[in-house]
């Protein structure tokens, strides 16, 4: 099985796993710039073990999926279609599936899972964060059992026990990565008996768990690790101290007389830190990064991150705003004069679903009701004042008319990851034919077929006079009058409810 050669860490330059950054578009980019290998975000293996668990004989991965199809992707989703992990051919002998795991056989579950889909699996044994190293729960189920990340490094027969248990159990290389310990000989006696267990190489984070990226990183362990084993140590944790340009990375890689160079939030800011040519301009890189992110469909909160981490300090300039207010793939790409490239690329998914016979037209939808008003409207929020929606309307008149209130049913198609809400007002129904990027967005879609229909205002700025702005600007003077006369402060008006969108369910059916 192809894969990274045991003796294949040294003299690398990788991309850390980073939270919420190490996904497919920075993967891909960093690789374009010059990273030899490149890491992914940490997952959970006890996470990633219920999941396995709860589909059908262990399979976790779509890989007939027209969406995976569309995109050339090998997809790991969880039951509810969030995609767990997305891969592609390109990066398939580059990257490293790094998890955080506290028990072996779990790990070794999820890692048979991969294996034939990246090119190493690695352990996590330096992350000092709580979700982490204590145990942690969502509404759903415990996707944490704590002991992980740092938690590990006091416990060394269990970083034996899940590393052995590794090597024998697939055929990839298997890393780890720690952070030193509070004395150089514990750390180094540690690093023996891990490199007992037949592991690949060794990522060494050059700080103590409870040490931040403020303090300065212990190059003088690091070194003194890669003096005491054999096989490759890659050195971490120079960002701060000592990469700013290419050329630093081998005076970093000196100093640690390290095999490799793993970096973390120097690649993060400006991922052309691999270029031997040296840091291309901001806006290139972030343009270079949208485009990988519009090619394999990243969800928008994660580009946004990602893309504010490279702002930094410019995120009070106007390209800085414009981000922060996007709320979509499409407004990230028009806030950086890339609405032809999001047109063209989009344009280019709906001709190759249509060559693969997936036609996504209404008698092929999950809501096929023939008592359901229909129309083919999407909601922008720009054609809106601000904090006005089609949905605050829509819940007005129902009061008004004495109506209940309107309920939204919503469901997301695991083609697409799309969804289309219901709305049903006076017992009647109503839903836009298109579907939504959020569910957020279907509902104020389907609100706007209802008071289409009913022929009544819907709050766009077209509209002329808003009788809801001018509610509200009623309100909060009464509001700021009550506490001018000594009116409770903490008591809100009892009107403001009318501006406060309602509930709705989310229904999220098995197809």
């Amino acid at each position: 099985m192809a894969g990274i050669a045991p003796r294949g860490f040294g003299g690398k330059l990788i991309l850390a796993p980073m939270v919420r950054v190490g996904t497919l578009p920075m993967r891909l980019l960093a690789l374009d710039y010059g990273a030899d290998l490149v890491y992914c975000e940490k997952l959970f293996s006890l996470m990633t073990y219920f999941i396995i668990t709860f589909i059908h004989n262990f399979v976790w991965f779509i890989c007939s999926s027209c969406h995976v199809e569309v995109l050339e992707t090998i997809d790991f989703v969880a039951p509810n279609e969030r995609v767990v992990f997305r891969t592609c051919e390109r990066e398939k002998d580059r990257v490293v599936f790094q998890m955080g795991s506290a028990d072996a056989e779990r790990a070794l579950a999820v890692a048979k899972l991969v294996e034939s889909d990246v090119a190493g699996i690695d352990i996590n044994m330096g992350c000092p964060k709580e979700y982490s190293t204590k145990a942690t729960h969502n509404n759903f189920f415990l996707f944490s059992q704590g002991g992980m990340g740092a938690a590990l490094l006091s416990d060394p027969d269990k970083i034996e026990s899940i590393l052995t248990t590794l090597v024998k159990g697939i055929c990839k290389p298997i890393t780890c990565k720690i952070r030193i310990l509070p004395s150089v000989e514990d750390t180094l006696n540690l690093v023996k008996r891990i490199e007992k267990t037949g592991i690949a190489a060794i990522a060494v984070h050059g700080r103590k768990k409870e040490e931040r990226p403020q303090h300065p990183v212990h190059c003088d362990v690091i070194k003194a690790i890669s003096e005491a084993i054999s096989i490759p140590v890659i050195a971490n944790g120079g960002s701060h101290d000592f990469i700013k340009e290419y050329m630093d990375i081998e005076t970093f890689q000196k100093a640690t007389a390290a095999s490799s160079v793993m970096i973390a939030r120097a690649a993060m800011w400006n991922p052309s830190i691999f270029r031997k040519e040296g840091l291309l301009p901001l806006k290139q890189v972030m343009q270079d990064y949208i485009k990988y992110a519009v090619r394999y469909d990243n969800h928008y909160t994660n580009t946004k991150y990602c893309l504010c981490q490279m702002l930094r300090e410019q995120l009070e300039t106007a390209q800085g705003k414009k981000l922060h207010a996007a709320q979509s793939t499409q407004e990230i790409c028009e806030a950086f004069e890339m609405a032809d490239f999001y047109e063209e690329t989009t344009a280019g998914f709906e001709a190759k679903k249509a060559s693969l016979g997936t036609n996504t037209q209404d008698e092929d939808d999950q809501v096929q009701d023939p008592d359901v008003i229909k129309m083919a409207v999407k909601f922008d929020k720009r054609e809106y004042p601000p904090q006005i929606t089609p949905k605050m309307y829509l819940l007005e008149w129902c009061r008004r008319e004495k109506h209940p209130q309107p309920v939204y049913e919503t469901v997301q198609r695991p083609l697409d990851r799309l969804f289309c809400s219901v709305v049903t007002v006076a017992e009647q129904k109503y839903r836009s034919t298109l579907w939504e990027k959020s569910k957020k967005l279907a509902e104020q879609a389907a609100a706007i077929v209802c008071l289409r229909t009913l022929g009544v205002p819907e709050g766009k700025l077209c509209e002329g006079e808003n009788h809801l702005i001018n509610k509200r600007k009623r309100e909060d003077l009464e509001c700021l009058n009550h506490k001018n006369c000594g009116g409770d402060p903490a008591e809100p008006s009892h009107k403001k409810s009318n501006f406060i969108e309602e509930n709705s369910a989310m229904n999220v059916p098995k197809m």
